[in-house]
């Protein structure tokens, strides 16, 4: 049995993450608002350092992998949220609980196939940067779409920024990027009167013909913690039923 730490695990692709892992007779340690094994707001520094601290208590051995999943979506009406709970909350959970993962463990990242089409560059690095005084002039000018790309971008490029040192200590860090995913988080965006018609040409057009789905999501991740993928690290991971290929078809 190994254990893992799941940010996000009581809702959408969390859950679905968090049934597969259980009923592949693992441990899983769930972070998330509420319904989780220790409940934190991952906006909230304070209680991000809370959550590491109590999580290194609970597990004072090893823990063999972590996995980012907790998010919030366009639609969320607070843009530094948007921000802070799907990258910073991403990067200092990992960053925290890095000690307790031996050689062999396995860390994912969720970032998004909206990650590439960011249309903020500057924001990304202002994020990779830890810039948050520079971050809050901007938001008066920047919208959910803008602060949710570049969250998710700025996952990827710490990704990739980190993974070659963490495979050094025999650690994997990768991340999957999720396309148009059935959760209720997505069904809240569809019904939202500012996004709902682009959310549904954007379904149309999926190459695939279909949504994803939160196992579709489980699946990729079962497969990058295991030891079938135990030479992939640095890799971002799309499941989006052909979208990035379709947007940039000239990008490898």
């Amino acid at each position: 049995m190994s254990t893992y730490v799941l940010t996000g695990g009581a809702t959408g692709i969390g859950a679905a993450i968090k049934a597969r892992l259980i009923d592949s007779g693992h441990r899983v340690v769930v972070l998330d608002l509420r319904d989780a094994d220790i409940e934190v707001d991952l906006s909230e520094a304070s209680q991000r350092e809370a959550a590491v601290s109590a999580l290194l208590e609970l597990l004072p051995e090893r823990i063999d992998g972590i996995i980012t999943c907790a998010g919030v979506a366009s639609h969320f009406p607070d843009l530094k949220k948007i921000l802070s709970i799907n990258y910073t909350g991403s990067v200092e959970i990992i960053n925290g609980l890095r000690q307790r993962l031996a050689p062999g463990s396995s860390v994912v990242m969720v970032s998004s196939n909206s990650a590439p089409l960011c249309p903020k560059p500057e924001l990304v690095e202002l994020l990779l940067e830890d810039q948050w005084q520079s971050i809050e002039a901007m938001l008066p000018d920047v919208s959910g779409h803008d602060c949710y790309s570049a969250s998710k971008q700025a996952v990827a490029k710490w990704m990739r920024k980190n993974a070659p040192q963490f495979a050094g200590q025999g650690i994997r860090l990768n991340a999957i990027a999720p396309g148009y995913t059935e959760t209720a988080m997505t069904k809240a965006v569809a019904d939202d009167p500012q996004y709902g018609d682009a959310i549904r040409q954007f379904v149309a057009s999926i190459p695939m013909q279909r949504p994803g789905h939160p196992e579709d999501m489980a699946d990729a991740v079962e497969f990058l913690i295991s030891d079938k993928a135990s030479f992939i690290a640095g890799s971002m991971l799309y499941i989006d039923g052909g979208h990035d290929a379709m947007f940039r078809p000239a990008s490898i």
